[in-house]
């Protein structure tokens, strides 16, 4: 995020403290992530007032959520434009920590503008960055391996099997902490020797945040940037901030939760996030949401309940409070490798291949989503929600209907009907019953249709009408109790009610009533 490092250690503790009374999922810590610090990028200016009122306003409208039980708006994200968004994030962070991998200044945030100014100053390149950062790449990615290919100790084992194996273990889940200390370690040896090859991450201020109020107004050459200017300023940042720090937290809670059987519940979770951002801002922090790496940590160590966020806030206070003065050695080459192991993983090259074999449609969302966030963030997720609702409402407009023929024609929509899908139902009904020769009567088979809206009732009593002309009938069967209430309450002439009967076979068994249309008749099977 575009703000000093110190905003960073600002938001990592009073999350982890309001979710060990709030939250839902015991593996779950809130704090600062990659995604979220890339949302702020793009609405905050690189002015830290402006991320802190982001995350006071963010705060307040989760809570509001969460109050009203808005939980539900999440369902219309789906999959496809989350993993878009994930994978697109991991290259975009990925690559805008390249220049600090190479030692790069001035370098534009604009993701292709980067790459054009990376690839044009690569020859300006600091080669004891470059050393640091490519060796520090290749430990993180020596102990990822070597984690995820160790195998368990089991309790049977010798004692010093299992130190072995806890000292492996250890080393590997801390692999972030130790490289940062090695990276420490030789930038310090160097600056006792009188050179500094390595960009550091220089002088932190020390002691902790003050607890006041968010600043409602920034100042600015020509006076002050009021309240209602600054809200503006951040637009749509507003609702894609809340939405997606919330999306990621029931991902990563979700996730952890089917290892360990446990519910989340969304509006408890909007709770939760809603007063972490809210007392966030009271110490200046920018927007939290739920931190994929910390909340795997706390779930390999053990944590048993939300709160191990305790523990973890505390230890932030009190790095806070005395370490920071150490922070200055670190290499910025370092901490942008430990970064790209991060949110590496993020990108999932498999979910193209799946979508192709499962359902090809939903790559359109997908891929809208992925490439429109290289430019900006904001579009490419507005972009894949508005592609994955029309491919939602276009299901709706045209339903599948399956056509059975013989003496009469029965037509048997796949699913609900709505208005959308009126004129699609009439085409089908009308091309294959008047185009029969001798013309038939139809059945409409209802037994998958639970809901029926006011428009559809209107156009199946102009499809009576137009079957009359022809001396033909309309006659609905297996109807379910909530369609047959709303055909009747409509009241339209030409409807006719028979209950069902036993003895006229299995097609008319509909649960409690049979509604004919016209001339209805029986008959048999």
């Amino acid at each position: 995020a575009p703000v000093p490092t110190q905003y960073g250690l600002y938001s990592s503790f009073m999350g982890c403290f309001v979710y060990c009374f709030l939250g839902t999922a015991k593996d779950v810590t809130l704090g600062p992530t990659a995604i979220m610090s890339l949302l702020v990028s793009s609405y905050t200016f690189n002015e830290p007032t402006y991320a802190v009122l982001l995350a006071f306003l963010s705060g307040c409208i989760q809570l509001a959520m969460g109050l009203l039980h808005l939980g539900f708006l999440l369902d219309f994200i789906s999959c496809p434009v989350i993993k878009g968004f994930t994978s697109a994030a991991s290259i975009t962070i990925s690559f805008n920590q390249v220049k600090n991998i190479l030692g790069l200044q001035g370098i534009p945030r604009q993701f292709f503008l980067q790459v054009y100014e990376t690839l044009r100053r690569i020859g300006e390149t600091r080669a004891g960055d470059a050393i640091l950062g490519l060796t520090c790449l290749a430990a993180l990615a020596g102990l990822r391996v070597m984690k995820s290919s160790l195998p368990r100790a089991a309790s049977a084992e010798p004692l010093a099997t299992r130190v072995s194996y806890l000292i492996v273990w250890t080393t590997a889940t801390a692999r972030n902490v130790l490289v940062v200390l090695f990276a420490g370690l030789v930038a310090y040896s160097f600056q006792v020797m009188g050179s500094q090859p390595l960009t550091l991450t220089g002088s932190i201020p020390r002691g902790l945040p003050a607890f006041q109020l968010p600043r409602f107004s920034v100042p600015a050459p020509n006076g002050t940037v009021p309240f209602r200017t600054m809200v503006e300023d951040i637009g749509v940042g507003l609702a894609v901030v809340p939405l997606m720090g919330l999306l990621e937290t029931i991902a990563i809670a979700k996730a952890f939760a089917s290892q360990n059987d446990y519910r989340i519940d969304p509006n408890q979770e909007l709770l939760a996030m809603g007063v972490a951002n809210l007392l966030g801002s009271f110490v200046s922090a920018y927007p939290i949401t739920g931190s994929f790496g910390r909340t795997a940590v706390n779930a390999q160590s053990g944590v048993c309940t939300p709160a191990g966020g305790l523990v973890t806030g505390a230890l932030v206070l009190l790095s806070l409070a005395y370490l920071t003065s150490l922070f200055y050695y670190i290499p910025k080459a370092a901490l942008a490798a430990v970064i790209i192991s991060a949110v590496l993983p993020m990108f999932d090259a498999g979910i193209f291949r799946t979508l192709w074999r499962v359902k090809r449609l939903d790559l359109v969302p997908l891929c809208v989503t992925f490439l429109l966030c290289f430019w900006e963030v904001q579009y490419g997720i507005m972009a894949g929600v508005l592609v994955s609702g029309i491919l939602l409402l276009y299901s709706i407009a045209r339903p599948q209907i399956k056509v059975l023929e013989g003496d009469v024609l029965v037509v048997q929509p796949g699913s609900s009907l709505h208005f959308p899908a009126v004129e699609c139902l009439r085409d089908a009904v009308c091309r294959r019953a008047l185009a029969a020769s001798p013309p038939r009567s139809v059945i409409l088979d209802c037994r998958h249709v639970s809901s029926m809206d006011y428009t559809v009732v209107l156009g199946l009593a102009e499809l009576l009408q137009e079957l009359r002309k022809h001396g033909l009938s309309l006659t609905f069967c297996s109807l379910q109790d909530p369609v047959l209430q709303v055909l009747l309450s409509a009241d339209l002439e030409g409807f006719q009610h028979f209950p069902s009967r036993e003895e006229a076979g299995e097609l008319w068994a509909a649960p409690g009533a049979l509604l004919g249309l016209g001339s209805p008749r029986m008959l048999p099977g």
